[in-house]
């Protein structure tokens, strides 16, 4: 049978032994933080992947999926040293099937990204790195942030912005931060994509845009199933795709 498959397809062995010199690397995913943001991943990652190397090319990764219900129950009760037994878990599940790197899908869960790299050889490529280098290759420093509640109030991501980016970060006033993180929960890790949440979402980034922002960043993973360049009379940084990209970018280096 394998005479028979030759036959049939000449030069499939020389060119698979060709490919097989250098190969892609094996992109790592952290998903279900929602799954349709994780879904995103997917997409973007194989288009990209295609784009850059043709014909019938995708990408070779593998994807731990969570069930968000029981990740989310820990990020409300404050159960944070949990949620990072439970990230740290999902690495090494990854280091040992064979993964190259490692993505976490979800802006908010970057909170234990230092943790979670020091459990594993890998490279954690963190999501917050290549949105920074975007908006300062653009020449810009100001910027608006959008995400959970946990990604605008608390440190881990804004510190890593401002301290090693350089950037300036303004975050929505309090009653803005409470609508955009509701509509995260209530609707868009959901699947669900409201006009009327649309338009807040615009309302939201005018007001940041008043303030001097000079770019907004998208730092949820499924605010852009929202909200779109055209709602914001700056540029938009979507870290989804910012971050699937420079994980293409990293696994055909080389080829």
């Amino acid at each position: 049978m394998p005479g028979l498959a030759a036959q049939r397809l000449p030069g499939l062995h020389a060119a698979s032994s060709r490919e097989s010199e250098v190969q892609q690397k094996v992109i790592g995913l952290i998903g279900g933080m929602s799954w349709e943001s994780s879904a995103e991943y997917y997409r973007i990652i194989n288009e990209k992947v295609r784009d850059r190397l043709g014909g019938l090319r995708s990408a070779r990764c593998l994807m731990w999926s969570f069930d968000f219900g029981e990740i989310e129950a820990l990020q409300h009760a404050g159960r944070w040293d949990d949620a990072t037994a439970e990230m740290i878990g999902a690495a090494q599940r990854l280091e040992r099937g064979g993964a190259d790197l490692v993505l976490i899908c979800t802006n908010t869960m970057h909170r234990m990204a230092d943790q979670v790299q020091a459990a594993i050889s890998l490279p954690l490529l963190h999501i917050a790195d290549p949105t920074a280098e975007r908006i300062k290759a653009a020449g810009l420093r100001k910027v608006g942030l959008l995400g959970t509640a946990f990604t605008m109030e608390q440190d881990f991501y804004k510190g890593r912005l401002t301290e090693r980016h350089g950037l300036e970060v303004l975050v929505p006033g309090e009653a803005d931060r409470a609508l955009v993180h509701r509509v995260i929960y209530d609707e868009l890790v959901q699947g669900r994509a409201e006009p009327a949440s649309r338009q807040a979402y615009r309302e939201v980034i005018a007001r940041l845009v008043e303030r001097g922002a000079e770019a907004v960043i998208l730092g949820c993973t499924e605010i852009m199933l929202l909200v779109h360049p055209e709602d914001s009379t700056v540029p938009l940084y979507d870290t989804t795709a910012i971050h699937a990209e420079a994980a293409v970018e990293i696994a055909v280096s080389g080829l």
